[in-house]
């Protein structure tokens, strides 16, 4: 099993399965190859009788994980090669699965930035823990792509219409916020984050947690989404995105005119997608489904949809000028849409390991 990979630290503790990310200078954004590293050792703990439980957290305190190696996935899409693609999500999404359904205590240490394959590799588990440095957000919309990584199934299913506000205008949540949103369990103190980890690697139990839990008021913390409660469901418990755009658009509120703009800075096309996702999630019942429905966009994110003109605009040339497919909302048709996310037939995502 073992993986000779300097962007990650696999080790058991005691009884405790530790997975640290080690990719500091790019913000531990997942490799293909730490994925399966991942994968191989979860599978393998899974049946270990040596290991109680797993703990993954990252070695830098600025992040947790900003994400997939998107800059590895744009250069092998502009050379051509879509399978790479196709691919590393699939394994992706796979990983997704076995973390939502692992047999034993997972214990994700969200401090720092987490966002989009980082949520993949956190927000899955049975004991999330964030602290006062988490930022999480699920900013996909931006690059062309959808929040996925088994990201819609959250958002589906947080409270009133928080899911549609965060998965179209990219937000950021603090630690208080994802409790809130339903995406982590446990506010921690980063003061207190090396003793509740030396405690579980003594213990092998989660029980310990519960007596570092903090609330929002004691580390200076406050909850923008309960908040902004009122505001959310008023605009985005609209029938559409255009809808919901129209709406902020018509506000003459500071509130709405800086989420109108947010929107306008993604692509119209994943925009639309994300919000039938969301609203199709609603009725999943467990987060296979919408893994599923997410790798049918990504399968075709290259070829039919924004991600590498997105990427190149946000994240290689920095830009900010991408040439999205559809210029402005009103041109994505409901067509438009339900090819995107209609099934692959012989190319539908299996989720069964080593598949």
């Amino acid at each position: 099993m073992p993986h000779n990979n300097p962007d990650i630290n696999i080790r058991i503790e005691q009884n405790v399965g530790r997975i640290t990310l080690t990719r500091a200078g790019k913000f531990n954004a997942l490799t293909y190859e730490m994925i399966v590293a991942i994968y191989d050792t979860l599978l393998a703990w899974q049946n270990d009788n040596g290991v109680a439980m797993v703990m993954i957290d990252a070695a830098s305190t600025k992040a947790f994980c900003a994400g997939g190696d998107i800059q590895k996935l744009y250069q092998t899409g502009i050379d051509g090669d879509l399978e790479y693609m196709r691919v590393f999500w699939a394994d992706e999404y796979r990983l997704n699965a076995l973390i939502a359904a692992y047999t034993k205590p997972y214990v994700p240490i969200m401090d720092g930035i987490t966002m989009g394959g980082g949520v993949g590799i956190s927000a899955h588990g049975s004991n999330r823990l964030v602290t006062s440095r988490t930022m999480l957000a699920m900013p996909e919309c931006a690059i062309g792509l959808v929040p996925d990584v088994g990201g819609s199934f959250l958002l589906a299913k947080a409270p009133g219409h928080v899911g549609e506000y965060m998965g179209i205008t990219g937000a950021r949540l603090n630690g208080a916020d994802a409790i809130h949103a339903g995406f982590a369990d446990t506010l921690i103190d980063t003061n207190d984050l090396e003793k509740l980890k030396s405690e579980l690697i003594l213990t092998g139990n989660t029980d310990c947690i519960a007596k570092y839990s903090r609330t929002p008021d004691s580390l200076n913390l406050t909850c923008v989404l309960e908040e902004d409660a009122g505001l959310i469901e008023n605009y985005f418990s609209a029938t559409s995105v255009l809808s919901v755009l129209k709406k902020l658009q018509e506000s003459n509120s500071k509130w709405a005119s800086l989420r109108a703009k947010a929107i306008l800075r993604s692509s119209p096309l994943a925009l639309a997608c994300t919000w039938q996702m969301l609203h199709s999630a609603r009725s999943f019942g467990s987060v296979d489904q919408a893994l599923v429905q997410e790798y049918r966009f990504v399968w075709r994110s290259m070829e039919k949809g924004d991600i590498l003109d997105g990427t190149r605009a946000m994240i290689i040339d920095k830009d900010h000028n991408p040439n999205w497919r559809f210029e402005t909302l009103e041109d994505v048709s409901e067509e438009n849409v339900l090819t995107m996310l209609e099934p692959l037939s012989e190319h539908e995502l299996d989720l069964k390991p080593n598949s």
